[in-house]
């Protein structure tokens, strides 16, 4: 940061660290051990789709990849466009290192080719397992990619959530995960197609 950006207030953003998805595998047995959650297999890419003939391109790169290496392979994979004009690259694997290698090479791939400032964020879906209280909830753990942060957002209802939850499974993880610190920032994820 120079001086001029301190004078005028101006902040960089955190760089966001791609490896720190790879802690998820850790903060999954974290989850199941001490909070009765384990993953659905599901998750989610976000970003905002690119009208240009590059945008087009690395979208297809990144499908292109996944279909024919078969080590970075999820078991299904989709795109869907939500109600708020973003593109979600959707994918199902029981196994959840292969989820998040899979989550990581897509975003890998569409900063490689520009498109950073389009990421929003990843999610991964986790749900009570039979022999969970009945406390457990629904929950996905949501990294933030300009943050380079996660959080989890647990909602209940149309338009509703439990934040008191969504503070109990954060303070689960605990130093499993570089946590999202300002709360302002866990955002709602409603109509996510993952949950």
């Amino acid at each position: 940061m120079g001086i001029f950006d301190a004078i005028l207030g101006r902040t960089k953003p955190v760089a966001s660290n791609l490896d720190q998805l790879f802690a998820l595998t850790s903060a999954a047995i974290t989850l199941e051990v001490s909070a009765g959650l384990v993953t659905t297999g599901k998750a989610g890419v976000c970003f905002k789709p690119s009208q240009d003939r590059a945008g087009v391109d690395a979208e297809q790169e990144i499908l292109s990849i996944l279909a024919t290496d078969t080590t970075a392979l999820p078991a299904t994979m989709t795109t869907v466009d939500d109600e708020f004009g973003y593109r979600w690259f959707v994918m199902h694997d029981d196994e959840m290192s292969e989820l998040v290698a899979s989550v990581h090479l897509i975003n890998a791939t569409l900063v490689d080719r520009g498109f950073g400032a389009q990421l929003l964020c990843s999610a991964f879906s986790f749900a009570p397992t039979t022999k969970s209280d009945a406390t457990a909830k629904p929950v996905t753990l949501v990294y933030l990619f300009k943050r380079g942060t996660f959080y989890p957002f647990c909602p209940t209802g149309p338009q509703v959530r439990d934040n008191a939850y969504e503070l109990t499974v954060s303070a689960t993880v605990g130093s499993d995960l570089p946590k999202e610190q300002d709360l302002s920032r866990w955002m709602a994820l409603w109509g996510n197609p993952i949950s």
